[in-house]
């Protein structure tokens, strides 16, 4: 039997989140509501523009983990920080929450990621992200002992946008398939789908066990229009 339920691989974020008006969202040029991607000059000077701020562990693989922790699960934890302010915050954060985290912190590079969410008082969230350190994952952070330790596997599909992180999530399957676990995948965004189409789905034919999409991120993978033919695509997929 495994020793932990998840090991979960994803891009290690922190999330900053800050009560502002739409005023300072006008100010500061923050597109409403959705998610940009910024460099390391802007996150800092957004940080600096937040005149409060709360700090937590985040990206959306260390928010599942989170979430099975809360439920009584048990968890491991693979990203990659850098060894600054930010990354001892999330590795902090994530043990804090009951959750194992042992990859070794980035002594040089990019910082550690952070997500930047200005909060608007209607409750919508604009996230600006930087993903620095959380991109220098590689197949060396992949420990079998980890790996081999839980029942399941699951793999934020963000990470395949960096060829290091391809290659450690790559590792990892190989891993987890030699030992019997079970992988999970999340598909994690549209545009993510239709970057990594084909591969997302050999990886379906292949690889996975347990497939997270919604709706919009299901359509695109099978490049259908409504969700009766995601259904009919999907019956071939392992007799489902």
């Amino acid at each position: 039997t495994a020793a932990f339920d998840v090991v979960g691989l994803g891009n290690a974020i922190v999330d900053v989140i800050a009560p502002v008006d739409d005023a300072f969202l006008l100010q500061h040029n923050i597109a409403k509501g959705v998610m940009t991607l910024i460099d390391e000059f802007r996150a800092d000077q957004l940080y600096g523009a937040f005149a409060s701020t709360a700090e937590t562990a985040g990206g959306s693989a260390a928010n599942t983990m989170a979430g099975i922790a809360s439920f009584g699960g048990t968890g491991i934890y693979v990203g990659k920080v850098k060894r600054d302010r930010l990354g001892e915050s999330f590795s902090r954060s994530m043990k804090d929450g009951g959750i194992r985290f042992t990859v070794p912190f980035a002594e040089d590079g990019p910082s550690t990621a952070c997500s930047l969410i200005a909060v608007t008082p209607d409750g919508h969230r604009s996230m600006n992200t930087y993903l620095g350190a959380s991109r220098e994952l590689a197949p060396h952070d992949i420990k079998a002992d980890d790996i081999e330790s839980a029942s399941i596997v699951y793999v934020e599909g963000y990470l395949w946008d960096a060829p290091d992180a391809k290659a450690a999530i790559q590792k990892a399957l190989k891993i987890a398939k030699a030992a019997g676990r079970k992988v999970a995948f999340t598909l994690s965004d549209p545009f993510c789908v239709s970057r990594w189409r084909d591969e997302f789905l050999s990886l379906v034919k292949s690889d996975i066990d347990i497939l997270f999409a919604n709706e919009e991120e299901a359509k695109s993978l099978f490049e259908v229009e409504n969700f009766d033919d995601v259904l009919q695509a999907l019956h071939a997929w392992k007799g489902v």
